[in-house]
């Protein structure tokens, strides 16, 4: 099974395809717990001093782990096949790790949302699972080329099989597992 994630601040759309491209679960995943500051940088690192800050994403990252853990365990367990691969939203290799840095711009705007990526790959590398990472903008085209023919049977019909919800943030997951880790 290979799992496909696009993040949001404190949740993400999860869906599983098989070898064959086919979904076989979708769903929304909790990447934090509630009362947890989602976005600790953006909302409120420019309210605190960087103490303050340093402490609130420590809260926020312990959160993360546990959520999102138990978020993709019981993804697993729900599934007809163990997990092989996960592919999620790039972010850059260089980017700080140091707080401080993080709330000043041009980092501010995306620290949080490369702080539950990096999570939620270390979460996935301790499950033994092969992370993908993929560029939004990119994915769908690049699962189209690798598709073919194939590609808006592949990419759409989960709509009309499955139903609603079936939007652009569940037909880029499902792509991102076709670039990431292309099977068959």
């Amino acid at each position: 099974m290979r799992v496909g994630l696009f993040d949001h601040l404190g949740w993400a759309v999860a869906v599983t395809a098989s070898d064959d491209h086919e979904v076989v679960d979708r769903r929304r995943i909790e990447l934090i717990e509630p009362g947890i500051c989602a976005a600790p940088i953006h909302y409120e690192g420019h309210r605190l001093d960087v103490a303050a800050t340093r402490a609130l994403v420590a809260k926020a990252r312990a959160s993360i782990k546990r959520t999102a853990s138990a978020a993709l365990d019981e993804l697993a367990a729900a599934l007809p096949a163990p997990v092989v691969s996960i592919s999620m939203r790039t972010w850059p290799p260089d980017f700080p790790d140091d707080v401080a840095i993080q709330r000043r711009s041009p980092h501010e705007a995306r620290a949080d949302a490369i702080m539950y990526r990096q999570i939620l790959s270390e979460l996935a590398h301790d499950r033994r699972w092969r992370v993908y990472l993929y560029s939004a903008k990119e994915v769908e085209a690049q699962a189209i080329s690798i598709l073919g023919d194939r590609a808006n049977n592949v990419l759409n019909s989960p709509r009309a099989t499955l139903g609603p919800p079936w939007a652009k943030d569940h037909r880029t997951a499902l792509a991102a597992t076709i670039v990431g880790d292309p099977g068959s």
